[in-house]
């Protein structure tokens, strides 16, 4: 399987969903789509660590690199998932500079991070450790999301964080910030910027999208996204499904 981070850095265009539902099912059924990659939610979910592992393993046997939002900025929720199996993680509320050190640092081994040699299932339960290890330091991704407006003014230090290979936009959380702290920016605006000052670093970027149009479109302008949830498309399947029924439908 090519790298996910080399076609990262490469900027290919790349779409797959957020995971959110607790189940090795729909996992799978998702899989079967065949999207890019498939990002599985523990941030905004009741997936436990366990289930983490199981679900990887569903993307491991349908050729799919899996990321992981973790739960938080925290050393034992990034090891945690990237010990289970995930090709990276992508961490929450990143703001600050020393919060994507403190990412890369939970991440990576050293030199380049302070990350423990764990005998989990990405090293083979500790049969291949030094395997495992160089393979991470070549192939593990690592992903930071702006979605505040203290991240927004402390872009171009979070962009020259050496070890980050994407900075991830949340629009709806950022929204959200606007919207609360009486911006006169507009979300779309705040969203340009972003891009502009990634485009300056020469650092990826990717950004969550809703449906199929917003992803075409975005793809116009970055590589990377990740289209809306396996909860989100059953909502939406079984609203249409469940509809009242008219007299057309007899």
């Amino acid at each position: 399987m090519t790298s996910l981070r080399r076609r990262i850095a490469e900027k290919r265009p790349m779409r797959g969903p957020f995971l959110s539902i607790p189940s090795v099912v729909a996992a799978e059924i998702v899989a079967g789509a065949r999207p890019d990659f498939l990002c599985i939610d523990t941030e905004h979910s009741p997936i436990d660590d366990a289930l983490v592992a199981d679900m990887i393993r569903v993307a491991d046997l349908a050729g799919l690199p899996a990321l992981v939002r973790v739960r938080a900025n925290l050393g034992q929720n990034i090891a945690a998932a990237l010990d289970a199996g995930a090709a990276g993680v992508l961490v929450p509320h990143v703001s600050t500079a020393e919060e994507a050190e403190a990412a890369v640092r939970h991440a990576r081994f050293p030199p380049e991070g302070a990350r423990g040699a764990g005998p989990g299932r990405a090293a083979g339960y500790l049969r291949d450790i030094p395997g495992h290890v160089a393979r991470a330091r070549q192939d593990t991704v690592v992903m930071v999301q702006i979605e505040t407006l203290k991240a927004v003014e402390n872009l171009d230090a979070i962009l020259a964080v050496a070890g980050i290979d994407l900075v991830f936009i949340g629009p709806g959380d950022l929204s959200i910030d606007l919207a609360a702290r009486g911006g006169a920016d507009s979300t779309d605006r705040v969203i340009d910027q972003i891009l502009d000052a990634a485009d300056r670093a020469r650092r990826p970027v990717g950004i969550f999208s809703a449906d199929r149009g917003t992803s075409a479109r975005w793809l116009r302008r970055l590589a990377f996204v990740i289209e809306g949830s396996d909860a989100m498309v059953l909502s939406q399947g079984t609203d249409l499904a469940f509809a009242p029924l008219s007299p057309e439908d007899g």
